[in-house]
């Protein structure tokens, strides 16, 4: 059973307008270098430059029938692994990640698809652990869900979410309650053309206890078939920027700037991100 045919998990509930306002945004310098073989292993290399700091990680990948291994060294002696494994049982998924050398940071999830409904449950490896849950019914074009994180120590809710979500070939809309139904976002996706060429998106925010309201607007146009352009303004007056150009197959080029419209004195800020797969 593949997520696509059901309502999916509650974490993708406005996930492609999310992707349109923030994917690739980015003020630093990186650049990242990854290769596959035909065996399932993939290998990467990621160095990034932000102010006067630099990082990097190496990480490697290896695909083996229906699991999938991830581990990440990064400059900061941590160690990442991930690995990933379907249909332990019938139309699952389950999830087991850990970071070290932080020992508490251990996790494991499973996610279970249907039809018409979709269960996340995560369990942390520590002495206070959190018990995080998030359920989904509906179809792929209409769903419900709801998201919650219970911490067993002090016997209290962390937090709790619940939101729906609407999609049709051309829309794509939702509305989530978070932050304890103290705010709200809704999101509204609109492909402008049957190719999908061009995209508008629109999201609001608002703070109930301080009434603040955060409305940000943006778009995505497909100049050609390896170069497409992106933009978002909110109304606090930042504006964001970016060209993203594929220089051959899955080697990509983006560039990218903030500005604050409010505040011309300030310098804009700009990014540059090179992705090389030979």
């Amino acid at each position: 059973m593949s997520c696509s045919t059901g309502p999916g998990l509650f974490s993708d509930f406005g996930r492609k307008a999310r992707e349109i306002l923030t994917k690739d945004y980015s003020d630093d310098q990186k650049l990242v270098i990854s290769s596959q073989s035909e065996t399932g292993l993939a290998l990467g290399s990621t160095l990034v430059k932000k102010g006067g700091l630099s990082s990097g990680d190496v990480a490697a990948q290896y695909k083996l029938k229906n699991a999938v291994v991830d581990i990440k060294f990064d400059t900061e002696s941590n160690i990442s692994t991930t690995i990933t494994v379907a249909d332990i049982l019938p139309y699952s998924k389950t999830i087991a990640s850990w970071k070290l050398p932080d020992y508490n940071s251990g996790k494991v999830e499973v996610q279970y698809f249907h039809e018409h409904a979709s269960l996340t449950t995560a369990v942390g490896l520590n002495k206070s652990p959190a018990f995080d849950v998030s359920a989904t019914i509906g179809t792929p074009s209409v769903a419900f869900g709801t998201e919650a994180s219970y911490l067993v120590t002090s016997g209290s809710f962390a937090k709790y979410k619940a939101g729906f979500s609407l999609k049709t070939p051309n829309v794509c809309a939702s509305a989530i309650l978070f932050d304890k139904g103290d705010a709200v976002r809704v999101s509204y996706l609109h492909h402008l053309d049957q190719p999908k060429r061009g995209t508008a998106v629109g999201e609001i925010a608002r703070k109930f206890s301080t009434n603040e309201n955060t409305l940000t607007v943006g778009c995505s146009y497909a100049i050609d078939p390896h170069t497409t352009m992106k933009a978002k303004l909110n109304n606090h007056g930042h504006l964001g920027v970016l060209v993203q150009h594929e220089l051959k197959p899955k080697s990509i080029l983006t560039v990218s700037g903030s500005f604050d419209t409010l505040a011309m004195e300030k310098t804009p800020r700009f990014g540059l991100a090179l992705s090389l797969k030979p």
